[in-house]
């Protein structure tokens, strides 16, 4: 039996700016018949520190996810990057500590939104409306260590008016890679612009992700290119398609 109850790990990003993603979060999964909770205890998952090379540090701030997380039944996370984190690095970064059992469980119990809704639910088509052209970002993490490519394009392909057009290279990265992009700006804007380009050739009105990092950096160069496209997270579009969200914040 698939899991009715799930702990929302909102991230920092949808926590700090992007809150309509979490309400859409809990609303698709709620309309699914999954009982939703907020651990409000939940931390940062540590990636940024870890990705810098502090351990130490990303160990200390991952602490307060596993505390917060320890009597989920299932975490549910509208991020690739940050679930891969959990399930791809607790293990390493906790090895040979008194935490490293826990590290291990909530691992396993740590999914991606459309992931845990496609292949935890089974639930393959989710009927709704809306009009418009889009394409889809396959964000790094998502792709290459989680495997995710079907599961977001095969919840949209069930809307009513929605035509979804593939770009040219839809596994390349966007230039975010978090920290990446402050390091190297001038290499994160040149992948941006890239990404942008591609999307645009689709005709698409909208690009959308599972990832709010990708989309934050890319709404950055629309803005300042005057693209006529539009940034979206996944959950958010599912979530208007289907009436579950307003059209517009």
């Amino acid at each position: 039996m698939p899991p009715r109850r799930a702990s929302l790990f909102v991230t920092c990003l949808v926590d700090l700016l992007y809150p309509e993603v979490g309400e859409a979060s809990v609303a698709l999964l709620e309309d699914l018949g999954v009982e939703v909770d907020f651990p409000e205890a939940q931390t940062c998952c540590g990636q940024p520190a870890f990705n810098s090379g502090f351990e130490e540090d990303a160990r200390r701030v991952a602490s307060g996810l596993l505390d917060a997380m320890e009597s989920a039944e299932a975490v549910v996370s509208p991020s690739g990057s940050c679930t891969a984190m959990v399930r791809s690095h607790y293990v390493h970064l906790f090895h040979g500590t008194k935490d490293e059992r826990r590290a291990e469980a909530l691992a396993a119990k740590t999914f991606e939104l459309t992931e845990f809704v496609v292949d935890v639910l089974g639930v393959d088509h989710l009927p709704g409306r809306w009009e418009g052209r889009v394409t889809y970002h396959d964000s790094c993490h998502g792709l290459r260590e989680l495997g995710l490519t079907g599961q977001g394009r095969g919840l949209l392909a069930g809307i009513e008016g929605l035509e979804l057009v593939e770009m040219a290279r839809p596994e390349m990265c966007c230039g975010f890679g978090g920290t990446f992009s402050v390091r190297l700006p001038e290499v994160a804007t040149a992948m941006a612009d890239d990404k942008i380009a591609q999307s645009e050739e689709t005709g698409a009105d909208v690009i959308v992700s599972g990832d709010s990092g990708c989309l934050m950096h890319l709404a950055g160069r629309l803005s300042r290119t005057r693209s006529r496209l539009r940034p979206m997270h996944v959950a958010t579009l599912l979530a208007r398609a289907r009436g579950l969200a307003p059209a517009s914040r």
